[in-house]
């Protein structure tokens, strides 16, 4: 190993795969940042733009973080939205900070072009071999398709645990032994073996339980800490949360535009950008799919997120579903969360009774 030491914000469950490609592929140390805290939101609101999304506060102070812990090179992505900006502001904001640390920017990769990311990856690691980048990759992008079926599995039963945390301290032994993986032989005999091991947990499952939709923002839905750990607490009230936002299926899964397009013709016509057409398209499906309720979450001032609201509205009356919405921003109160999910709770249930 040499000495470069790098960092990608703390993301939900997928920082496993990250270490795994910088590790295997790029023959660097992977650096974690703390877990994100308060402190990690504290940093980036008080470095960042007044105005600027959450999510870019989060990674701002995660990165800040993972410097304190030896960092001294980081990796920003790009997306379709705002996200595309982040690392140029990233790196300028951390320079006038005195930061002395090499700023990657794979915004500058092309998902269409697979080699643009081979020279994006060079600028970490000169000596870097292809075959052996290549191969992580695989096994990185493999590995969160797995994260996200193992997740998906825990969304539909962790309400209905018999042992209480039995599926919070698996999902920490497979978050550990994944981080141990070499190869894709290894990877599927980790998944395989895991699985088998959540079927194994114990539930008690009613015969019909409430269901919830979850639709969004990407970030703020996957990120547990940024909408407050939402998911756990419905899981508490027995509810079977549904989401399809996750990274394997945004990126690997998902339908083309045009398709999209054609499914949510009735309530819009043009692609509002980020996620909002999948969006709307997931909140068409959950309805119709017999959802008992929609969630809505998103970061505070998310221009496409806000845009589906008033679509959303139409959906929630056409199907005589309820629905719910959150903002999250730095100011944003458990307490206040928790009420309101009580009262949608209340609501769900007694639209639950109507219908019987």
């Amino acid at each position: 190993m040499n000495n470069i030491k790098v960092n990608f914000p703390r993301w939900a469950s997928y920082n496993v795969a990250v270490e795994h490609l910088i590790r295997d592929g790029l023959d660097c140390e992977y650096v974690y940042g703390p877990p994100i805290t308060k402190r990690t939101l504290e940093l980036g609101s008080k470095y960042a733009p007044d105005y600027v999304c959450t999510p870019f506060k989060y990674n701002l102070g995660s990165y800040i973080e993972a410097i304190e812990n030896g960092a001294n090179t980081l990796i920003q992505i790009g997306g379709a939205c705002r996200l595309n900006y982040y690392g140029e502001v990233h790196e300028q904001i951390l320079k006038d900070l005195g930061y002395n640390v090499k700023f990657v920017n794979m915004a500058n990769a092309k998902l269409a072009k697979p080699l643009t990311f081979y020279d994006e990856f060079k600028k970490i690691n000169p000596n870097l071999n292809l075959a052996k980048i290549t191969q992580a990759t695989l096994v990185a992008v493999k590995m969160v398709d797995y994260l996200d079926k193992i997740e998906d599995y825990i969304r539909e039963n962790v309400g209905f645990e018999v042992v209480e945390g039995s599926f919070d301290n698996l999902h920490k032994e497979f978050l550990e032994d994944l981080r141990h993986v070499k190869d894709k032989k290894e990877l599927n005999v980790i998944y395989k073996l895991y699985l088998r091991k959540f079927k194994n947990l114990e539930i008690n499952k009613p015969k019909n339980p409430l269901k919830v939709g979850i639709i969004g923002e990407y970030y703020t839905i996957m990120d547990d800490y940024s909408n407050h750990f939402i998911e756990k607490e419905l899981a508490k009230k027995g509810i079977i949360v549904k989401r399809w936002m996750n990274l394997s299926n945004s990126i690997f899964h998902n339908e083309k535009e045009e398709e999209v397009k054609k499914k949510i013709r009735k309530y819009a016509k043009f692609n509002m950008g980020a996620t909002a057409m999948f969006t709307i398209q997931k909140a068409i499906e959950y309805a119709k799919d017999g959802c008992d309720g929609l969630i809505h979450l998103k970061s505070f001032g998310c221009t496409p997120e806000i845009d589906t609201m008033p679509v959303l509205q139409r959906i929630s009356e056409d199907y005589k579903i309820p629905i719910i919405y959150f903002s999250f921003d730095t100011q944003t109160s458990d307490v206040g969360i928790n009420t309101r999910i009580e009262a949608f709770y209340d609501m769900m249930m007694m639209r639950k009774e109507k219908v019987k």
